[in-house]
């Protein structure tokens, strides 16, 4: 069976594009060949009753330097089975799921080449039909179908390859949405904000002039607009403090309103505001709540595992409800439709990592979108002298808060990992106590002498790590839990815990 099946991260595929002196190339122009012919069959699978030559894919990438290479390949391949292909070039993650939904493009399916925040030298694929993004399930069976000995067609392609841009047509569904929801009469309801935004050099930078211009706003200070697939400033990741530092830095420094940062392909983004406070992780979760249960009162928000206590009180106390799910942006997203379906009402599915899909907007993890709904705020706050500061202000912020990753080396790592969450509560203090309210790994409450806040401990989804995650609401016990983790986590010598013992 070919080595692919091991590229499949859940719903996408992921792997090194560019060799490194630490790691082999897995996912090379030869794999995008494969990996195309086993789409085309798929979609003769998923579209019976269509001929080869009645379906439209499209075609998108992102900033990385593999890009160009992998899309070039797989679009030949499509092309040669007599599909017609799109080739969108640059495009955002969000923008190829919204290509399906466009009447001018019509596509059956899209696939962006992308990997998100992930270094320089990987890429990966996400594909979409008209009804989302494909589920774990849809890959494996896209992977099951690669035959590295079937030859692949040769075809006539430049008649059937279209070039064509998404960032026009999808930046003006923006821009609707955003003069439509703002409820202002004003062409521009953005006219006096001065508002930047920092695309880590991935693709969004045409978020500047296409929509924030468009709205009126001032964006003087923006940075990393231009797309560099080395990410030579820094990654292009909501969820990393560097970056997030970064764009905080240039908000105080050039006066601004507010900052926006997106990651590589668009689906996350997260915002500083003028004071230098940070909307992202709980933050993000607690404005977006904000909106989502003003608009739907009494919703139910899921979010992943790691929010804190606080975080639930405050959607509480707006009224609604908060479900805490397994990570993964497709588990929130798949536990939302499933609760709307069971007759709960959900608008928003969101995760720390900034991935945030609205029922609205087709659950689709659109950190644009996210922005968006922001961005509409905005007019009806600078009216009532408010920012978005005032929105979370009756969120608690934790005064400490810790994470550690073990690296499991084993080759059964999983394994290992699944036993050492189970065995877990065997050996915790009397003053632990364990959290019922959970549904990935093991949660924690704890007070007394250990201060008062919580833990978790988790697998990682990607990688062969445990992730440990504290938050206390006292200042001065993080090295009294760390020590306890570090003579119960002893009992299992293939975790590493030289990242734990350094902090101690």
């Amino acid at each position: 069976m070919s080595k692919i099946k091991e590229l499949q991260l859940s719903s996408d595929i992921r792997g090194i594009a560019i060799a490194t002196e630490e790691f082999d190339a897995t996912l090379t122009v030869e794999e995008s060949r494969l990996i195309a012919s086993a789409f085309v069959k798929w979609l003769q699978k998923r579209y019976p009753s269509k001929i080869l030559t009645d379906l439209i894919v499209g075609i998108g990438r992102d900033s990385r330097i593999s890009g160009p290479d992998l899309t070039k390949e797989f679009i030949k391949v499509l092309s040669a089975y007599g599909v017609r292909v799109i080739d969108f070039e640059m495009a955002t993650t969000p923008s190829m799921f919204m290509a399906t939904q466009f009447e001018e493009f019509n596509c059956d399916a899209t696939v962006m080449f992308t990997a998100s925040h992930l270094p320089y030298y990987y890429n990966g694929l996400k594909f979409f039909t008209r009804e989302g993004g494909l589920e774990s399930s849809d890959i494996r069976d896209i992977i099951s179908l690669v035959d590295e000995k079937e030859g692949i067609p040769q075809g006539t392609v430049s008649t059937i390859i279209e070039v064509k841009s998404i960032f026009e047509r999808y930046s003006h569904h923006l821009v609707e949405l955003i003069r439509k929801g703002s409820q202002s009469e004003k062409e521009k309801p953005l006219e006096g904000l001065h508002i930047i935004v920092d695309a880590g050099n991935g693709a969004g930078g045409f978020f500047v002039k296409s929509v924030l211009e468009e709205l009126g706003a001032e964006t003087e200070g923006s940075q990393f607009l231009d797309p560099d697939g080395t990410f030579p400033n820094h990654i292009p990741n909501p969820d990393n403090k560097e970056a997030m530092e970064s764009i905080k830095n240039q908000v105080l420094a050039v006066n601004a309103d507010y900052g926006v940062i997106f990651d590589t392909d668009v689906d996350r983004a997260a915002v500083v505001t003028g004071s230098g406070e940070l909307l992202n992780r709980n933050n993000l979760i607690a404005v977006l709540s904000v909106i989502a249960i003003s608009e739907h009162p009494r919703t139910t928000i899921v979010t992943n595992s790691p929010t804190t206590e606080h975080l639930k009180k405050f959607i509480m106390d707006l009224g609604g409800r908060q479900y805490r799910h397994i990570s993964g942006y497709r588990n929130v997203i798949n536990k939302a439709i499933e609760l709307n379906n069971q007759g709960i009402d959900c608008q928003l599915a969101i995760e720390t990592s900034g991935h945030a899909a609205f029922k609205e907007n087709y659950f689709l993890d659109d950190g644009a979108y996210v922005v968006a709904k922001i961005l509409m705020l905005l007019p009806r706050l600078v009216a009532q002298g408010d920012t978005l500061d005032t929105l979370i202000k009756k969120l608690v912020q934790p005064k400490e808060v810790v994470e550690v990753r073990f690296k499991i080396e084993t080759e059964d790592f999983k394994t290992k990992g699944i036993e050492v969450i189970k065995d877990f509560p065997n050996w915790i203090p009397k003053d632990w106590v364990v959290n019922p309210e959970n549904e990935e790994g093991v949660r924690i409450d704890f007070k007394g002498e250990y201060g008062n806040g919580w833990l978790l401990l988790r697998m990682s989804l990607h990688e062969p790590l445990l992730v440990l995650q504290i938050e206390n609401d006292m200042v001065g016990y993080q090295t009294k839990i760390l020590k306890t983790m570090n003579n119960i986590l002893n009992r299992y010598p293939e975790l590493n815990q030289n990242k734990l013992e350094a902090m101690l």
